[in-house]
């Protein structure tokens, strides 16, 4: 079983690229478990055709510890089995200890056992590391292989360079590495060369170039991933491409972050920053 976290600045794109990755999965006959770890509780919904799934936190607070596996975890497209952390009432608590309550409880609920046969488990994980709790999948070694999703725009390649940083501490003394950039295009100047050129120096690769098409915003607004809503459309093949690239994947390193000045050379070679 492969352990992945997807992690990417905020608003970059992130849940809506690892659902339709988990689709492309599932539609090579891969069982997927997805485990939203972001208090929104959005990481399942194209999965699950827009159905507000019951988050983990929700259920222990309105039935307590005596629960079973079955009421926080849901079926969807594609036999994927999707499950929410869900987060602390606004304004209380730690959103982070969220991610550590719900990873534990789903272990101590045999959600990872043999017997449920799982080829992949997707921790899709809130913005930046930032805190510990955002940090736990690759620090306490519940994911061992991180991709991060982020555009050519000057801060999501100052947040990719932040979680290669994560990656490479907590990788030192553990089994994490990271296995390559995935860029959800925004259409920047220079943008698959100027990436190219980052994974470079990362010590990495950029597995992927998802080109910007409407049709990812259509398939959402029907609450669906591309592949499920319209599976000859060419963006279907865009996320089956990089599932296929994921399957294949070998590639998996520590990588070397940019200091603040190298990363600001590097916008300003390729034309962001001038």
């Amino acid at each position: 079983m492969r352990k992945i976290a997807i992690y990417g600045k905020g608003g970059i794109g992130k849940s809506t690229t690892t659902q339709n990755t988990v689709a492309g999965l599932a539609e090579l006959g891969k069982k997927v478990m997805i485990v939203g770890c972001d208090p929104k509780a959005d990481s399942t919904r194209l999965l699950l055709h827009g159905m507000a799934q019951r988050t983990v936190l929700d259920t222990l607070r309105e039935e307590g510890e005596d629960i079973d596996l079955e009421d926080v975890l849901k079926p969807g497209f594609g036999d994927t089995k999707c499950v929410e952390s869900g987060g602390p009432e606004p304004g209380v608590g730690c959103a982070g200890r969220g991610i550590i309550t719900s990873i534990n409880l789903l272990e101590q609920l045999g959600a990872y056992d043999s017997d449920k046969q799982l080829d992949y488990v997707f921790y899709d994980v809130l913005g930046d590391v930032v805190c510990g709790g955002f940090a736990m999948p690759i620090r306490d070694g519940k994911a061992e292989e991180v991709y991060i999703v982020f555009s050519g725009e000057m801060m999501a390649m100052y947040a990719a360079n932040n979680i290669c940083k994560s990656i490479a501490k907590f990788g030192k003394a553990g089994t994490v590495r990271l296995g390559g950039l995935i860029c959800n295009s925004r259409k920047v100047d220079n943008e698959a060369n100027m990436i190219e050129e980052f994974a470079r120096k990362l010590g990495t690769q950029m597995i992927h170039f998802i080109p910007r098409d409407n049709m990812v915003q259509h398939a959402e607004i029907n609450r669906k991933t591309v592949i499920d809503h319209d599976p000859t459309h060419v963006q279907a093949d865009e996320y089956r491409a990089l599932a296929k690239k994921i399957d294949e994947n070998k590639m998996m390193v520590l990588p070397t972050p940019l200091e603040m000045e190298e990363l600001e050379s590097l916008l300003i070679d390729f034309g962001v920053l001038n």
